[in-house]
């Protein structure tokens, strides 16, 4: 009955664990916290402790290292997997104990951490900070901790060597805002920060050379070949420039067009406005003017009359 209990609890555990590749870095960083978290069963200060993280992401490796923040500023930690933190680091906010979460993602560091145009040497590293003031809670934020008299340095295992021809190798660090910065790597496989966040060492990728045309001919082909194809880019460009100019024009000939024609429709209504209030006055004649007709007044003149009849 015991057992069947604790199949069926790891069935829903599977269940609510989501893929690894639905994963955001840093819900990643969520997780990856509990799983250290929960190595800590009677922690002693000091001790690091392996975590064993779910099978979708195999391969991926987490531990936990209780520390008091008086201790971690005073002395630092000589060695902790790969990295070495030197005396000097403080936290904020400040908490009596704090513990210092490791990641190493192996293969799963392209996925969570792309970044174009580089190729990975060396898996990602990750250092974050948490208050262990109850190592029972998940979904911690990450306590900002930095290094004020000398850098945190970091020892990279394994480094794969770089593409022939590529340029030197540089040390990436992915902050937790997502921003990227690029440092000098200090020798071949040590890299150096102040701050947490997540490191590895890139080397520039180098795009392969375009195969070469295949086919017969002589040179006088080929330069008539290459005069084509540059005639050919010199066609899309005056199409590219062209093109909207031509679309320009017909659209502002569209719109004036559309505006003379409200104009004449508009003065057209106003004359006969004009007409109908005319025809209900007082009857004139009417002439025609242009292409409308318009009242006119009669051709008499009032007669001029004297004031009195005696006339010097």
């Amino acid at each position: 009955m015991h057992l069947a209990n604790l199949y069926i609890i790891f069935l829903l555990q599977m269940l609510v664990v989501p893929s690894a590749a639905e994963l955001s870095a840093r819900e990643l960083d969520s997780l990856l916290q509990d799983y250290a978290f929960r190595a800590l069963v009677r922690p002693r200060t000091g001790i690091v402790y392996d975590g064993n993280v779910s099978s979708n992401l195999t391969g991926v490796r987490v531990a936990a290292l209780r520390l008091r923040s008086g201790s971690l500023r005073r002395k630092g930690v000589s060695r902790y997997k790969e990295f070495h933190i030197p005396i000097g680091v403080v936290e904020q906010p400040y908490v009596q104990r704090l513990v210092l979460v490791y990641h190493n993602l192996a293969n799963w560091s392209s996925l969570y951490y792309p970044l174009p145009g580089y190729n990975f040497l060396a898996p990602i590293l990750g250092l974050l900070a948490y208050d262990a003031s109850n190592l029972s809670a998940t979904g911690l934020t990450e306590l900002d901790f930095r290094a004020a008299e000398e850098s945190i340095t970091m020892e990279f295992s394994g480094v794969q060597p770089g593409q022939e021809g590529s340029s030197s190798a540089k040390c990436v660090h992915f902050d937790l805002d997502g921003s990227v910065e690029f440092d000098r790597v200090i020798s071949t496989n040590t890299c150096s920060t102040t701050k947490q966040g997540h490191y590895s060492i890139v080397v520039e990728s180098i795009s392969p050379a375009p195969a070469p045309a295949t086919g017969g001919g002589g040179n006088s082909e080929a330069g008539g070949g290459s005069t084509v194809s540059g005639g050919g880019k010199g066609h899309r460009k005056v199409g590219i420039i062209v093109g909207p100019a031509v679309g320009g024009a017909i659209l502002l000939a569209c719109l004036s067009m559309l505006f003379y024609c409200a104009y004449r429709c508009r003065r057209r209504k106003k004359i006969q406005k004009m007409e109908e209030i005319s025809e209900m006055g007082v009857a004139l004649p009417m002439t025609r003017v242009g292409y409308t007709k318009a009242p006119v007044a009669l051709e008499t003149r009032t007669r001029p009359l004297l004031e009195n009849e005696f006339v010097p």
